[in-house]
């Protein structure tokens, strides 16, 4: 997952950069408003920011007003106010959370695995019951996966929870440890090659059921995904 940092002091955004991929995320760094808003564009896979308030050129309430009348990227904002209603305006622009300055890296990291976890729950809740990707057919309650031609693919939890995720975000690539902490459910601490494995034996079911249909793709150095 990637985390975009936003913050004109540059020493606050090493140090965050550092938590984070030491979590395992990918950083991406912003050190005003309005580059803020620039790698938000350039870099639409951004699955959450940091951002401070007060910055040059545009500050953190400008950037979240405008940011809010396109995306619900989940927001953190750093303050250095403290008075409530500072953060009740932040909370009503748009903001997901705040944390005052100076704060402990290690809050920062707590809410920010609370806010992807909570955005994650609410992404799958709003999935339709039923996808429909390529060929396929699959069935989230019931765990079924058929083509289109009523052929039906007996996979495994895993698989099907692989085949899930991937289906359920069309274009995104997600690397093999994503995919092992939201399929497993637990911290990626094994190898690339499990989940390789499990990709593998998912591919060769789907292939033989569609003939030989390429529905996963490999991106490769980064990950796997379905194209919508």
């Amino acid at each position: 997952m990637r985390i975009l940092v936003v913050d004109d002091d540059k020493e606050i955004v090493e140090l965050l950069s550092i938590y984070i991929k030491n979590e395992g995320y990918e950083v991406v760094k912003a050190y005003d408003g309005k580059e803020a808003l620039s790698k938000i564009v350039t870099n639409p896979d951004i699955d959450l920011m940091i951002l401070d308030i007060m910055m040059p050129k545009m500050d953190g309430m400008q950037v979240v007003k405008e940011l809010r009348k396109e995306s619900q990227i989940p927001i953190i904002m750093l303050t250095a106010k403290t008075t409530d209603m500072d953060k009740i305006q932040g909370l009503i622009a748009g903001a997901d959370d705040y944390v005052t300055k100076p704060f402990n890296p290690l809050e920062i990291m707590a809410r920010v695995k609370s806010l992807l976890r909570r955005t994650i729950l609410q992404v799958q809740n709003e999935i339709p019951d039923t996808l429909e990707v390529g060929p396929l057919v699959i069935k989230k309650d019931s765990h079924e996966v058929e083509t289109d031609k009523g052929v039906k693919i007996q996979l495994t939890a895993l698989e099907f929870g692989i085949l899930y995720l991937l289906a359920s975000h069309p274009n995104k690539v997600f690397s093999a440890e994503e995919i092992f902490e939201r399929v497993w459910q637990q911290e990626s601490l094994v190898s690339a090659k499990t989940v390789m494995v499990h990709v593998s034996h998912l591919r060769d079911k789907i292939e033989e059921a569609t003939k030989g249909e390429k529905v996963i793709q490999t991106v490769w150095g980064v990950g796997y995904k379905i194209e919508s």
